[in-house]
């Protein structure tokens, strides 16, 4: 491979999944799922991996997060890009995390606000030029205001941006509503950012048609996000809606729940296919997967399934 070859493999755009963590009936990090799953991602056409919020990050032990963020990269064997959270309370602690990632040779970073307060403007320019500063790997700026943490000010984006270039800032924006601040956050800045939108792709072809460089679902869904994802760069409509349907209304009994409703459908539904030996969630959790909500799940499984299975027939789209 040459050295123009590799440093395409490892471009930050397309569909960059969020890894859940795995866990074994001893609580414990199950590697062997992990690999399954970022096997998965690789051969389901995922150019990266990425670890954040539905990664359980936040109820992970240091050491804990240490391990993921190296198995990540052992994992994934080179494939394509591994970005790993540093979101933390403390700036000395997302800088060690920083730390942790360049050495294991991680390709970027991503970051939320401190979550147990509401920060001031001048606090936060102070985590995440820190982080921008000291750790030399692109930063990916996080708001996952919609379901955990502070909503950024869109100005904020912007002087960031200015101060250090669309290469070394990106985004991943997720509060409400989206759209509407995904068009001005474009205008405010002449569309030199880069943002790759969340939320489980629930809304993932309205991003899109605002100027999107990639997404960041959960790794459930994954093979209908990846064929969305080229039904949109193939200009093939007819098909992004057959696929964003199922998506979309699984993405929303997600979000019903939170955090915590992402995590236990999701962690069920990588356990129905086989990928994840178990559902084990951390605990203490708010929300548990009711018989109801299970079989409605089920339902537009199979619906997306049929989706999936037309998206890629013969010659695929």
């Amino acid at each position: 491979m040459t050295t123009d070859d590799a440093s395409k493999r490892m471009e930050l755009r397309d569909v960059l999944p969020i890894l859940h963590t795995p866990f074994t009936d001893k609580d414990e990090i199950d590697r062997d799922s992990l690999q399954r799953e970022i096997d998965f991602c690789f051969e389901t056409g995922a150019r990266g991996v990425c670890s954040a919020m539905v990664s359980e990050i936040l109820r992970l032990t240091p050491r804990e997060r240490e391990e993921l963020t190296i198995m990540m990269v052992v994992a994934a064997q080179g494939r394509g890009p591994v970005i790993a959270s540093v979101s933390a309370e403390s700036t000395k602690e997302a800088l060690y995390y920083g730390a942790v990632a360049a050495r294991a040779g991680c390709t970027a970073i991503m970051a939320i606000p401190p979550i147990n307060n509401a920060m001031p403007e001048a606090a936060l320019w102070e985590y995440y030029t820190a982080l921008a500063d000291q750790i030399d790997l692109p930063l990916f700026v996080q708001d996952a205001s919609s379901y955990v943490g502070q909503e950024i000010p869109m100005s904020f984006y912007v002087r960031l941006l200015d101060q250090y270039g669309p290469d070394k800032i990106l985004f991943k924006p997720e509060a409400a509503p989206l759209g509407p601040k995904l068009s001005r956050f474009h205008e405010l800045t002449g569309g030199r950012a880069k943002v790759f939108d969340g939320s489980g792709g629930l809304l993932m072809i309205d991003c899109w048609r605002r100027g999107l460089t990639g997404t960041m679902p959960g790794c459930d869904m994954l093979a209908g996000i990846v064929a969305l994802w080229n039904a949109l760069l193939a200009g093939n409509e007819e098909r992004a809606y057959q696929l964003y349907f199922p998506i979309c209304a699984l993405a929303t009994l997600q979000m019903q729940a939170g955090l915590d409703g992402f995590l236990a459908i999701e962690k069920y539904l990588l356990h129905k296919q086989g990928i994840f030996a178990t559902t084990n969630r951390r605990k203490p959790y708010s929300w548990e997967l009711d018989d109801p909500t299970r079989a409605e799940v089920d339902r537009l499984w199979g619906q997306l399934e049929t989706a999936i299975g037309e998206a890629w027939k013969g010659t695929g789209i």
